[in-house]
């Protein structure tokens, strides 16, 4: 039973003044507490400007409808890399990589269309038996009464097997992927090896050479189903400037695996979390791909997205002026009690589960969704083959970012 909030401890969440939130503060997604914040801005002022922080002034939207409004008005409200780009964070001009996420109509859905095809369901049937297939592999060598970390054995392998196959990339070097997208993501001052602007630089520069030998060799061939190859071959990404190729690449690279890969531990640890919805999804395996859609919006796995205002507007009664910073936070729509029945219980048989914000929405809704959905069903159609159940071994590690919402690391062991 839920403690009522009156008689719960008051939080730092609840006696900080409103015009001291900086929900931006990557330290609050690693250390779980930041639902307690929005759940306050959700109450009391769910579009919030934050005067002071280390990203500059920013306005924070945490209520579902209005994050939608803010989705669904590309024409206010610019990804444009040039005016910030789609996180909270301002990159210097310096490092900005242009790619069709951070720009708008018409050039994101020219290049948007150069890569779609490999995410068309007739493509998707093909790879379904291969995904399975090293699905098996990978669960079939895991260890038996033996703790092991869930993240590098199974999430990063399979998600990194997967962009290798999405890139036709050499799978000896596919360890590269997962460097180069961590690299990308990086938060530089979370005391990591990438921990400047510079660094992340040097490093992106053997990603940009590494996929130009490969984009050069596919050019000169006839066109393939490899991301590689549709880039090479479509006119509007065929001839793309140096950063830009590299932007989206990275893009790539990042949409392919950070988001699959933390629905993948995300959900294990919902599972372990909540026993009595693995027993409902054992008892009831046709929940499955239910239950994947409620594991994206659970762990929500890109915390948020940044658009920049190109014109004055009104949003939940605040005057937004041009040029300002909208942050909106998926994290927190997704945990909407006006536009979610119960978001903070995880259910594997929620009604219309597919109804929440990780994919975004509008114009930049995920290109590679069904894929991402894909790879989950079929992730735990074979756990439940396998596994009648898994054991929490430890307490789970949390990335420090306030962008991508990913677990580091998850201890485990497997009865038998």
């Amino acid at each position: 039973m839920q403690t009522a909030t009156s008689d719960r401890p008051r939080s730092a969440a609840d006696t900080t003044p409103l015009d001291k939130f900086d929900v931006a503060d990557p330290r609050l997604f690693q250390d779980d507490t930041i639902e307690s914040y929005f759940a306050r801005l959700r109450r009391e002022d769910p579009v919030h400007y934050c005067a002071e922080s280390r990203f500059g002034p920013y306005w924070s939207v945490t209520k579902y409808k209005d994050i939608m409004s803010v989705e669904i008005n590309h024409k206010v409200f610019s990804s444009d890399v040039m005016l910030g780009g789609i996180t909270v964070r301002d990159l210097p001009m310096e490092h900005r990589r242009p790619m069709f996420i951070q720009a708008d109509p018409p050039k994101h859905d020219e290049q948007r269309k150069a890569v779609s095809p490999i995410v068309a369901p007739t493509n998707l049937a093909r790879m379904e038996s291969l995904i399975r297939s090293r699905t098996q592999e990978v669960l079939d060598s895991l260890p038996r009464n033996e703790v092991f970390d869930w993240v590098p054995k199974v999430s990063i392998e399979l998600t990194t097997r997967m962009l290798a196959t999405l890139f036709d990339f050499p799978f000896e070097d596919r360890h590269l992927l997962t460097w180069w997208s961590d690299v990308t993501t990086a938060d530089v001052t979370a005391g990591g090896p990438i921990d400047s602007d510079e660094k992340r630089s040097a490093e992106l520069m053997h990603c940009y050479a590494y996929f130009k030998r490969l984009f050069d060799e596919r050019q000169a061939l006839p066109p393939r189903n490899d991301l590689v190859s549709m880039l090479a071959h479509n006119p509007a990404t065929a001839n793309l400037p140096p950063m830009e190729f590299l932007g989206n690449v990275m893009l790539l690279i990042v949409g392919g695996n950070d988001t699959t890969r933390n629905s993948m531990s995300g959900g294990m640890l919902a599972m372990l979390q909540n026993p009595g919805e693995w027993k409902k999804l054992r008892e009831s395996p046709s929940l499955v791909p239910n239950a994947v859609s409620e594991i994206i919006r659970w762990q929500t796995p890109i915390s948020h997205m940044r658009r920049t205002a190109v014109a004055d507007f009104e949003l939940g009664g605040k005057s937004i002026r041009k040029g300002d910073k909208v942050v909106m936070w998926y994290l927190s729509g997704n945990r909407d009690e006006d536009s979610i029945e119960r978001p903070h219980e995880f259910l594997v048989d929620r009604r219309n589960a597919r109804q929440h914000l990780s994919f975004g929405f509008g114009i930049h809704r995920c290109v590679g969704n069904r894929l991402a959905e894909l790879q989950l069903r079929i992730l735990w159609e074979e756990i439940l083959a396998r596994f009648e159940t898994i054991e929490q071994a430890g307490p789970e590690k949390r990335l420090f970012s306030n962008f991508v919402h990913g677990i580091t690391s998850l201890p485990v062991r497997i009865p038998g």
